[in-house]
């Protein structure tokens, strides 16, 4: 079924859709990664990289999945908005 004539259908990949999809994506890479991160060396006060690295990366995980949550949150609510907006016409 096509929309309505005159309906404005938005864009379903936006640049901050994007971006989020990048927050998300870049922990998994950089914990799948193993032989990035696969050595004892350089330690961090007696802890070898390959945990610190690790355990580095769950405050880095969670800022990324804040802000992907941030940026997906305010685009919808820019939808809703410009949704209601055009409905009062």
């Amino acid at each position: 079924m096509s929309p309505p004539q005159g309906a404005r259908s938005e864009p379903v990949v936006t640049p901050s859709r994007v971006i989020a999809g990048l927050c998300l994506f870049a922990p998994f890479v950089a914990m799948l990664w193993v032989g990035s991160y696969d050595s004892e060396e350089p330690k961090f006060i007696g802890i070898p990289f390959f945990y610190w690295y690790q355990m580095l990366w769950v405050p880095i995980a969670t800022a990324l999945t804040g802000t992907a949550y941030v940026l997906v949150r305010r685009e919808q609510a820019q939808r809703r908005r410009r949704h209601e907006e055009g409905g009062r016409s």
